[in-house]
């Protein structure tokens, strides 16, 4: 769910793609360039992705539907299981490009220098094209179209995408009579209420990810995390000592061993957790307690989930048909159908306020996706940001893995590996 980077593997392969000789490279440059605008042959593409179970069903229903629709289209899925599956076949398939899949799911970050290497195709040309293009009330919304861009070209359309929420028991809040925080300084206030009450038996709250945490929480001080992201300003320091100060006096906690919060949550060891919008379709199981949902505590939501890019190895039938499949997931239908069987959120504007999907009985989030998404940002995206990225969870999990420890000595150290993830 939020797996996003290799380290230090993974980047030394991205590095070697600059090396990589990528003859045949047919990107298309411009909205003139002439296109394909409908398939008259039998055509096959290929999609790697990374959903499993409940996700994969759904998505293999979708890819169903859109093959009776397009009878002379076949889309050959091929689940790679998780993010660091896919990232990492990625990452070593780019060397042989032949090799690449029509389409894949993946984090823009991952394929900085494939866009270099004019290995991408933009998909502008196809989204304004007036015959097959995105219009109207199919639009959209600006904030996720954005995050699929590299230095402004849309290379990417949105997928399975998700917000940052709040997850609570509401029965735990009923108990003590605590109500639902708004803002991190309300969140505080609640997790200390939690933690006495309960006797220290339930600690109050936490985030899964503490990379999206800080850059969460640097946002809302009007702060990009890029690479002049200065890891030891007040700023900085005031971020990180929010939490530092929860996990010592014991009302915050971090995933660690667990990995996520989710199993945490399940067993009532915690109140509130801060997670990705897709997570509910995980937790919502077999619960003994009644769950519920808000929009994050912080001014700003950090996207989340990832989005499709199309190899430029692909020659013109297989950038239509697979123009067409990636315009069919992202269609309003197409796309609350997703989020209700998983917990992504609609990327449309229209499928956020479609009533299949605002009364949908198997989410909690739809209810809350208005206020959830009013302030969606992605981080900006530049070379090695993805590796900073993961030095930056590393950072933040040695620094809250030791409140005992010296807090200035620890930030410390987590700023010279930013700066050296951020140069290498």
């Amino acid at each position: 769910m939020k797996l996003r980077t290799l380290g230090l593997v993974g980047l030394c392969l991205m590095v070697s793609l600059m090396l990589v000789a990528c003859g045949g490279s047919t990107t298309v440059k411009n909205n003139s360039e002439t296109i394909e605008t409908a398939i008259k042959e039998k055509t096959t593409i290929t999609f790697w992705h990374t959903l499993v179970g409940k996700q994969e069903e759904a998505l293999k229903k979708l890819t169903s539907e859109f093959e009776r629709e397009n009878p002379k289209v076949k889309v050959n899925l091929q689940s790679q299981v998780s993010y660091s599956n896919l990232q990492a076949k990625l990452m070593s398939t780019m060397q042989a490009p032949k090799a690449l899949p029509t389409i894949t799911q993946a984090y823009p970050g991952w394929l900085w220098y494939a866009s270099k290497n004019k290995m991408l195709v933009n998909l502008q040309p196809y989204i304004s094209n007036k015959k097959i293009g995105i219009f109207g009330e199919e639009a959209i919304k600006k904030e996720l179209m954005e995050s699929a861009q590299l230095e402004g070209v849309q290379y990417g359309l949105p997928f399975n995408k998700s917000t940052t929420v709040l997850f609570y028991n509401q029965d735990l809040l009923k108990k003590y009579g605590i109500n639902v925080p708004k803002t991190l300084d309300e969140l505080e206030k609640a997790s200390k209420k939690v933690y006495e009450k309960s006797n220290h038996k339930v600690i109050g709250a936490g985030f899964d990810s503490l990379s999206n945490y800080y850059a969460t929480a640097l946002k809302d001080a009007g702060i990009n995390f890029d690479d002049k992201t200065d890891f030891m300003s007040p700023t900085s320091k005031a971020v990180i000592d929010y939490y530092f100060r929860g996990v010592k006096a014991g009302y915050f906690r971090i995933a660690g061993s667990d990995k996520y919060m989710s199993k945490v949550f399940a067993n009532q060891k915690i109140a509130f957790y801060v997670a990705s919008s897709a997570v509910e379709s995980f937790i919502a199981q077999d619960l003994k307690f009644t769950y519920n949902v808000a929009a994050s505590p912080t001014q700003h939501a950090i996207q989340q989930g990832a989005d499709i890019y199309m190899f430029s190895q692909a020659d013109a039938k297989q950038r239509t048909a697979a123009y067409l499949y990636e315009k069919f997931l992202a269609k309003t239908s197409s796309t609350v159908y997703l989020a209700n069987q998983t917990g992504y959120i609609p990327v449309t504007y229209a499928g956020m306020k479609d009533p299949v999907y605002v009364k949908s009985k198997s989410s909690k989030l739809p209810a809350v996706i208005k206020e959830a998404t009013e302030h969606l940002f992605v981080n900006p995206v530049q070379e090695n940001s993805d590796a900073a990225y993961t030095q930056l969870d590393v950072a933040m999990q040695t620094i809250l893995s030791n409140p005992g420890g010296k807090e200035e000595g620890l930030i410390k150290q987590g700023e010279m590996q930013l700066k050296n993830a951020w140069t290498k």
